[in-house]
């Protein structure tokens, strides 16, 4: 078990050590350029992502805020589990997150799509993550910017995002767990960009 943990924890450290910072501050600035111009932000995600998407608006809107400065808008599109079934049910899987979309997105506005594999490959249900790739494919098409964290390779995200952090590492479990400290290092420096702000 020694030896184990060692090991994952030693994995832990070589992604961080290997992660792109260009694509960290790339991604900080698209977010923090949406702030000032008073854009929202979507963020989805599935699986595992879903919680990470879910987490990373909560602290965009939270911990972000300093008093007398402007809020981050932003909405979690996997958070609404009625109209997400609604939505499975009536139009199919593919679809939850490009209706949502439709009803709520402007120009200039930011989807942050999370996905492990960064929607290549799949399982008994078919293709991961089509739904965001649907989404970003939308977004793009009406005048909004896309922000993908990905894992493994990037997949399909890393292709059609603005920009896109990828976790560089094949272990769905240290993807997902860099994810988490990915989004705490983006809300911190959004905060100090904030309270620097004029």
């Amino acid at each position: 078990m020694e030896r184990f943990v060692d090991e994952y924890l030693a994995e832990c450290e070589s992604v961080a050590r290997r992660v792109s910072k260009e694509d960290i501050e790339k991604v900080m600035a698209l977010l923090y350029q949406s702030w000032r111009d008073g854009k929202q932000i979507f963020v989805a995600g599935n699986g595992g992502s879903a919680s990470t998407a879910t987490h990373f608006t909560c602290d965009l809107a939270k911990f972000t805020a300093v008093e007398g400065k402007g809020r981050f808008k932003v909405h979690c599109l996997n958070d609404d589990a009625p109209l997400i079934s609604a939505l499975t049910n009536d139009l199919g899987w593919d679809s939850v997150y490009y209706e949502q979309l439709r009803n709520l997105m402007n120009r200039g506005d930011v989807l942050v799509a999370i996905s492990v594999h960064g929607g290549s490959g799949g399982d008994k249900a078919g293709v991961w993550s089509q739904n965001l790739l649907k989404a970003a494919k939308f977004v793009h098409d009406n005048g909004g910017k896309v922000i993908g964290l990905a894992g493994f390779d990037g997949g399909a995200l890393k292709q059609v995002a603005d920009a896109c952090i990828v976790a560089p590492v094949d272990s769905t479990p240290q993807v997902e767990g860099f994810h988490s400290v990915l989004t705490h290092l983006l809300c911190a420096g959004l905060r100090d960009l904030i309270l620097e702000s004029v």
